[in-house]
């Protein structure tokens, strides 16, 4: 299954290292998932082995792939909109990996996340870690910013969510990843120089994604040993994964997505 998955579905070095957090952070019992600009499916086709996924992603190239991914998974679905173009539905999880950052209004964007959770459901994103490390790769893509851990811990409360908990990811990899994304960067900048944040943001998912099937299994293979040598240094890297839930009416009880679960990422 494993190696079925990373044909269909390939990942960058960077997001198998993402993955690796975010299955150890994934609600149990979690029923349905949202995922907001799920890209080219990556990690949706995974997701949606488990649960009944359904992923948004306003970028119609981005879009026909992730449907394509998907359908060759032979689970979950994906719409060609923006959430307000979704219809009416709760879940028990909702995602949003690598979005928030290209967001002007972040507090907005999560209180409208947040009302797509059920009652004791989770919000589970990721985003590029302290505003210092801003460089020309996040200019490239469109981000509008970088979060600092307790400045991203403070935007979920201040949204209502209880329970949050951030951690970092990427060291030592990521790293190097983000130092040759900057300067790759660098060299295009000026050939975009003229388009808005909007388009920059819109190709950024598609932006250094593997296509073919056996650079997703070298991806796979050599970012292995960078996995477990991230969950050694969990209070540093240039990414952060974030998770919270909605309060439950009755809190004294337990939810079905009281806990957390190991993900399957292969």
């Amino acid at each position: 299954m494993s190696t079925a998955m990373d044909r269909i579905a390939p990942l960058s070095p960077n997001a198998w290292l993402r993955l690796d957090v975010v299955a150890r952070m994934f609600p149990a019992g979690a029923a349905d998932v949202l995922e907001i600009g799920c890209g080219q499916g990556g990690f949706g086709a995974r997701l949606a082995q488990r649960c009944d996924y359904v992923g948004v992603e306003p970028d119609l190239s981005s879009f026909r792939v992730a449907e394509q991914r998907l359908r060759m998974a032979g689970a979950g679905r994906v719409v060609n909109t923006r959430l307000d173009g979704l219809p009416a539905a709760l879940f028990d999880v909702v995602c949003a990996f690598e979005v928030l950052e290209h967001l002007d209004d972040d507090a907005e964007a999560v209180r409208a996340w947040r009302d797509r959770l059920r009652p004791g459901g989770w919000l589970l994103l990721s985003v590029p870690a302290y505003q210092h490390r801003y460089g020309p790769a996040d200019e490239l893509v469109g981000h509008v910013r970088r979060y600092d851990p307790a400045a991203l811990h403070a935007l979920l409360t201040d949204a209502g969510l209880v329970d949050v908990d951030v951690r970092h990811y990427g060291m030592p990899l990521g790293y190097l990843l983000e130092t040759g994304r900057n300067l790759l960067a660098s060299r295009r900048l000026a050939g975009v120089r003229g388009t808005s944040g909007h388009e920059r943001s819109a190709a950024s998912g598609r932006l250094l994604q593997p296509s073919a099937r056996l650079r997703g299994l070298l991806h796979r293979w050599g970012t292995a040993p960078f996995r477990w040598m991230q969950r050694a240094a969990p209070g540093t890297g240039p990414g952060l994964v974030a998770r919270a839930r909605l309060p439950h009416p009755n809190d004294d009880e337990p939810t079905r997505s009281g806990s957390t679960t190991e993900v399957d990422p292969r």
